[in-house]
């Protein structure tokens, strides 16, 4: 079966002399994986189109053994990426991300559309590096099932205090007050902080990336998301790891 599809390469690894074996994250279908044949050759007309954070245009060929990526035509680079290592880690840890909730053999337009404008917003450096971690971790998480209750606090119902506690571990909020001898982990938010937060998961995708906060702010709500993700997925990230490496 033959496959038209344009996609994002969030994985490359090197088969043999010449292969090599991406995964995809495409708009028809989901997250895919195949073999691009001779693409590490130089005079390979698929050695671009099937690099690391290449947004390309591929027909792909779907056998019974294997999955053959037969063409991929460049469309986007984000060039700009490779000028900064700690925006490039950040972009890996995106597609890393993008890898372990994007679903396979179904369409992903939503997350495909986030991690296109995440990663042109950061290869032009035109937002801040920590408020597209905060919105991409929150809006896939939400894409894929786990969104968080940011809409009142769990104990009292109040929807908005001068400080709200973010609960990582259940992905819930809590007022001072009702916080009482709390043992869990807890996150205290301002109300501009909250507000930014409840905007990375509820705002409409043309706004998305539309806000602004202090740097001391965007510090806050980034530790929520990124807490909110290690707890409820169970499991840390290499790319995660490198990029607060790179931050630090």
């Amino acid at each position: 079966m033959q496959i038209e599809t344009d996609g994002l390469v969030i994985r490359e690894q090197t088969v043999g002399e010449n292969d090599r074996l991406v995964t995809l994250l495409t708009r028809s279908a989901g997250l895919i994986r195949g073999f691009a044949q001779h693409a590490k050759t130089i005079r390979s007309a698929k050695a671009s189109g099937t690099s690391l954070l290449c947004y390309s245009q591929f027909s792909i060929y779907q056998g019974r053994q294997r999955v053959l990526i037969s063409d991929a035509r460049p469309k986007e680079t984000f060039f700009g990426l490779r000028e900064d290592i700690s925006r490039l880690a950040l972009a890996q840890y995106f597609c890393e991300l993008a890898g372990v909730l994007a679903p396979e053999e179904s369409p992903a337009e939503e997350y495909l559309r986030l991690m296109l404008n995440a990663l042109y917003f950061l290869s032009k450096n035109t937002r801040p590096q920590l408020l597209l971690k905060t919105v991409v971790e929150m809006r896939m998480m939400s894409f894929s099932g786990y969104m968080p209750d940011l809409l009142y606090c769990q104990g009292c119902g109040c929807y908005e205090a001068d400080t709200m506690l973010f609960l990582p571990r259940s992905g819930n909020l809590l007022c001072v007050g009702c916080a009482g001898a709390l043992t869990e982990e807890a996150i205290p938010l301002q109300r501009g902080m909250l507000t930014a937060l409840r905007h990375s998961i509820y705002a409409d995708f043309d706004k998305l990336f539309s806000f602004q906060l202090s740097p001391e702010g965007l510090r806050q709500i980034a530790k929520a998301s990124e807490r909110y993700v290690i707890h409820t997925l169970q499991r840390s990230f290499s790319t995660l790891e490198f990029y607060h490496q790179m931050e630090e």
